[in-house]
C-alpha cells in the first residue's frame, strides 16, 4: 500500500511539474499585436516567421484602406510560392481599438508602425499597461511627443517591459562594415573634431514618396502627406542618420543628451506636389481638409526636407534629408555617408557612377604611404574571417571595398533582422545599457533640431 501511495504521489509531482513547465514555456512564448497599422513598415516585420513567437497576431485598428492594405501585405506573405509565412490574423476593427487592446490583452508585444501624431501616446499608454512595444521610426515627432516618450521610457522600466524603435539601417551591409573600419584605429586613426563649416560626420539621404514595396507601387495614405501627421522631414528620416551617427561613431557608449548634444543649425523647406502626383501615390481625387492648410494654387507644400548641424561629444555632425516625388528610372532612396579620421575618410557614395547603390571607399589622408597601405590590408585579412567574401580594390582617390551579393539582403529584409535583435534582448529580459539613453539623445537631437528651424523661420 506503501508503494502505490509512493507511485501515485510521485506521477501527482510528475505531472504538476510538466503542468508548471508547460504553463513556463506559454509565458515565455511572444504574442504579437499590431495596433493601427498605417505604414506598410508595420507588414514587413511579419515578413519572416520567428522562433518563440505565435503564429496568432492580434490586430486592433479602425476599420478602413491602412488596415485592409496591412492584411493584404500579409496575406501576401503568406501565399507567396518561396518560403510562405504562416500568420493568422486576428482582426478587431472599431473606434475603439486602443481600449479593446488595453483591456484584452491578448498578447505582450505590441508593433506599431503608422500615423506618428498618436504613436507616442499609444507607447506611453501600451509600456503603461505593461506590454513591450517595437515601434517604428520616428517615436516622437516635436517636442512635446519627446517629453512623453522621456516618460514611457520611465513607464517601461517601472513595468520591466523593453521599449525599441526600428532601426534598420545598422544591418545595411556598407553601415555595418564603415562602422568595422572606424574601430580599426590603424586605418582610421582617430575621429576628426571638424567645424560647423566643415563637419567631420556627414550623412545625407535622399527619398521618394512615390515607389515600389514588394513588387507593387505604394499607396501613401493621405496623411502622409501632412507633417503634423507624418513628422517634418527634420524627425522622420533623420532618426536613422542620427542614430548611426552615435552608433557607429561612439559605439557601446551611453550618450547624456544633456551635455553631450549642442544644436548649431537646423533649417526646413518643402517639396511641391502637384494634384495629379497626389492621386497618383494616394489614390486619391481631392485634397483632404487637414492639407488645405499646405495648399497653394492646388499646389501642396510638404516640409520633408531638412538640414541640422549640430555637435556630440564635441564632434561636429551635419545630417541633411531631401525628398522627392520620384526616383529617375532604374534608382531609387540614395545615401551619402562620410566620417573623417586623422588617418583616413570612410565615405559611402549611392550614386550614378555607383549604378545607384550603396559602395564603400576608403580614403587614406597620405597617398602612396607604404606603411599605411600595409596596416590596412592586415587590418582587412581580419575583417574578411569575419565577413567572408570581401575583398579591397584599389580606385583613384583610394580604396573600394568590395562586397559579395549575398551581404545585399534588401531594405525589407533588415526588418527580420532587427526583430530577431530585439526578441534576443526580451528573451535575456534586457537591452544594452547604452540603447535607452542613446534612444533618448536621438529623438532629443531630431526634435531640437526642428525647434530650432521653426525659429529661424519666423
Amino acid at each position: 500500500m506503501k508503494k502505490n501511495n509512493s507511485l501515485i504521489a510521485g506521477l501527482i509531482i510528475m505531472i504538476f511539474t510538466m503542468s508548471n513547465c508547460s504553463n513556463s514555456k506559454k509565458e515565455q512564448e511572444v504574442k504579437l499585436i499590431t495596433l493601427n497599422p498605417g505604414h506598410f513598415h508595420a507588414a514587413l516585420v511579419q515578413k519572416s516567421m520567428y522562433e518563440g513567437v505565435s503564429p496568432e497576431v492580434y490586430v486592433y485598428a479602425p476599420e478602413g484602406e491602412e488596415l485592409e492594405a496591412h492584411l493584404k501585405l500579409v496575406e501576401k506573405y503568406n501565399t507567396r510560392e518561396e518560403d510562405p509565412t504562416q500568420w493568422k490574423e486576428n482582426v478587431y476593427k472599431g473606434s475603439d481599438f486602443l481600449e479593446k487592446m488595453l483591456s484584452e490583452k491578448k498578447g505582450n508585444l505590441v508593433v506599431l508602425a503608422g500615423n506618428n501624431k498618436e504613436k507616442t501616446s499609444y507607447i506611453e499608454q501600451s509600456v503603461k499597461a505593461g506590454f513591450n512595444v517595437l515601434a517604428d521610426k520616428p517615436m516622437a515627432i516635436d517636442a512635446n511627443g519627446f517629453s512623453l516618450l522621456q516618460k514611457a521610457f520611465e513607464e517601461a522600466k517601472k513595468n520591466n517591459v523593453l521599449l525599441y524603435d526600428i532601426m534598420t539601417e545598422r544591418y545595411e551591409i556598407t553601415n555595418t562594415l564603415q562602422k568595422e573600419l572606424f574601430m580599426m584605429g590603424n586605418v582610421f586613426g582617430e575621429l576628426e573634431k571638424g567645424t560647423p563649416e566643415n563637419p567631420a560626420i556627414v550623412k545625407e539621404s535622399i527619398h521618394h514618396f512615390f515607389k515600389n514595396v514588394s513588387g507593387s507601387p505604394l499607396i501613401r495614405p493621405s496623411w502622409y502627406y501632412d507633417v503634423n501627421q507624418l513628422g517634418d522631414g527634420l524627425v522622420d528620416v533623420t532618426t536613422h542618420l542620427v542614430d548611426l551617427i552615435q552608433w557607429t561613431c561612439f559605439p557601446d557608449q551611453i550618450l547624456d543628451y544633456h551635455k553631450d548634444i549642442n544644436m548649431n543649425d537646423a533649417k526646413r523647406w518643402a517639396t511641391l506636389i502637384t494634384p495629379s502626383q497626389f492621386k497618383k501615390s494616394t489614390n486619391k481625387d481631392t485634397y483632404p481638409d487637414f492639407l488645405k492648410k499646405d495648399l497653394k494654387d492646388s499646389v501642396l507644400s510638404v516640409y520633408s526636407n531638412g538640414e541640422m548641424n549640430y555637435t556630440i561629444k564635441g564632434v561636429t555632425a551635419k545630417v541633411s534629408v531631401i525628398w522627392n516625388y520620384q526616383a529617375p528610372e532604374g534608382t531609387g532612396d540614395t545615401h551619402f555617408s562620410e566620417i573623417k579620421g586623422t588617418k583616413a575618410s570612410l565615405k559611402i557614395k549611392q550614386g550614378k557612377e555607383q549604378g545607384f547603390k550603396p559602395v564603400l571607399y576608403i580614403e587614406p589622408k597620405q597617398h602612396n604611404d607604404l606603411d599605411y597601405k600595409r596596416a590596412l590590408f592586415d587590418g582587412f585579412v581580419k575583417l574578411q574571417k569575419k565577413y567572408p567574401g570581401i575583398e579591397l580594390k584599389e580606385v583613384t582617390n583610394g580604396y573600394e571595398v568590395i562586397i559579395p551579393e549575398s551581404y545585399k539582403v534588401g531594405h525589407e529584409a533588415h526588418f527580420a533582422e532587427v526583430a530577431r535583435k530585439y526578441l534576443a534582448y526580451l528573451k535575456e529580459g534586457k537591452l544594452p545599457e547604452w540603447e535607452v539613453p542613446n534612444m533618448i539623445a536621438k529623438y532629443y537631437t531630431t526634435t531640437s533640431a526642428l525647434e530650432l528651424a521653426k525659429k529661424g523661420a519666423k
